[in-house]
């Protein structure tokens, strides 16, 4: 079957190539109930348009760059914080009818602004989208705003709101999560930290400190293991803090693969979950949920995150003023079988 052409889809809208183009093209000047039908088009006939095409006759890109840690830069690295990234990422660029380029970026290189200014001039994208944690790193940023492209940065941490930033509440979350675990009784809570080098997870361990405070229960450094998102380091603090001479009842890592890492230790020490030690973790990937029991966590909405900076890079005004701003997209905590009452 030959692949369906602009014509085809003017034709079916009933409006002339002119229109189509412009919609396409996310352009104004087109009556609301023009574009739908156009839209309606595109979608009944599965119409991609030539991306070269568009980029000569708009004199601009339509490709969306995602840059994000190379996983290659470690020994076990996090796959599903990456297939969210590229689903929601894919998604918005689907809906705003553009492609996407992925970009792992090892941010340890001494040359990695001249690596990022290069594959910026090559492909000339009309937007980047920057995962924590090299969303929070100024030579990463600076690199990309010296090419003009605009940036949209995913968890950057802390924002002032002076550059576009979509991100979640990760504090918030953290310290209520934290209350959920002393509500069921727990006393000693522990939590493992994550990576220093991305502030969003820092985060996380402001919001337990909240918890623990807000609940009337007191900081303790003996509670606290410093782990670098990897599962391996989930296991290695595990094992610190469980055969300390006062274990904690209940394990909140600052994400799902150390949170894997503690359930791992726990069945390996006999340690019955949740009867004698309740695990909790952030993200929310997949293994969250194929793990036996299966890990009480935060959901990130990182899928809607990639999607929603897409969709902003994916318009015509993702320069203008009005732009400019921090979103926040709220996390909710999903109560699974790794958590339970503390034991008497």
């Amino acid at each position: 079957m030959a692949r369906p052409t602009i014509f085809d889809v003017a034709k079916v809208a009933g409006v002339s190539i002119k229109t189509v183009s412009r919609v396409v093209n996310n352009e104004p000047n087109v009556r609301p109930s023009t574009r739908e039908r156009v839209e309606n088009a595109i979608a009944v006939l599965k119409y991609r348009p030539d991306q070269s095409a568009r980029s000569l006759a708009s004199r601009h890109s339509h490709l969306i760059g995602l840059i994000y840690d190379d996983p290659a830069a470690y020994d076990t690295p996090s796959g599903g914080y990456i297939l969210d990234l590229q689903q929601g990422a894919l998604k918005g660029c689907s809906t705003g009818l553009t492609e996407l380029l992925i970009h792992p970026c090892n941010f340890r290189k001494k040359k990695v602004g001249v690596e990022l200014k290069a594959f910026i001039e090559q492909t000339r994208p009309a937007g980047i989208i920057v995962a924590a944690p090299l969303s929070n790193m100024p030579k990463i940023i600076h690199a990309i705003e010296a090419t003009g492209t605009p940036c949209v940065r995913l968890s950057p941490g802390n924002d002032s709101g002076k550059r576009l930033s979509v991100s979640t509440n990760d504090r918030d979350v953290s310290a209520e999560m934290t209350r959920y675990l002393a509500g069921l009784g727990h006393k000693r809570i522990a939590f493992i930290t994550g990576d220093p080098d991305h502030k969003a997870v820092a985060n996380r361990f402001l919001g337990y400190k909240d918890g623990l405070k807000e609940s009337g229960l007191e900081f303790s450094e003996s509670l606290v293991a410093a782990g670098d998102n990897s599962f391996g380091s989930g296991e290695a603090c595990a094992e610190k803090l469980l055969k300390g001479k006062r274990p904690p009842t209940a394990i909140f890592a600052a994400n799902d693969d150390m949170a894997a890492g503690v359930l791992r230790v726990a069945n390996r020490l006999n340690i019955d979950v949740p009867g004698q030690l309740s695990i909790a973790g952030f993200d929310d990937i997949a293994l969250a949920r194929q793990v036996e029991p299966a890990l009480t966590t935060v959901r990130q909405p990182l899928v809607q995150m990639a999607e929603r900076a897409a969709l902003v890079l994916g318009k015509s005004n993702a320069n203008d003023k009005d732009s400019q701003n921090a979103e926040v997209i709220p996390a909710v905590i999903k109560i699974r079988e790794s958590t339970g009452p503390a034991p008497h």
